[in-house]
């Protein structure tokens, strides 16, 4: 009697509790419109309660994102190799 009540616990944790989340379900959310609104918000420098909010399309952000990281690579490679790189 006691194996079958432990038998019909141990499906009952087994069973999933509601749909669970996929990774195409996460590809999904990632791939939102290019014209969405993002808005951040940034501390303003020399001021410690001051912020200031941007609001962009998901494009932008991503476009300047891009835009940072290739001005970095390059600028990075030139400083590396002034300390021998």
């Amino acid at each position: 009697m006691h194996s079958i009540a432990a038998l019909a616990l141990l499906l009952a944790a087994a069973a999933p509790a509601g749909q669970a989340k996929t990774p195409a379900d996460a590809a999904e959310r990632a791939a939102d419109h290019g014209d969405k609104m993002i808005c951040k918000r940034f501390a303003k420098t020399g001021t410690l309660v001051g912020s200031e909010r941007v609001c962009k399309t998901k494009a932008d952000w991503e476009r300047e994102r891009d835009t940072l990281r290739g001005t970095t690579r390059s600028t990075g490679c030139q400083m590396a190799s002034l300390n021998g790189c």
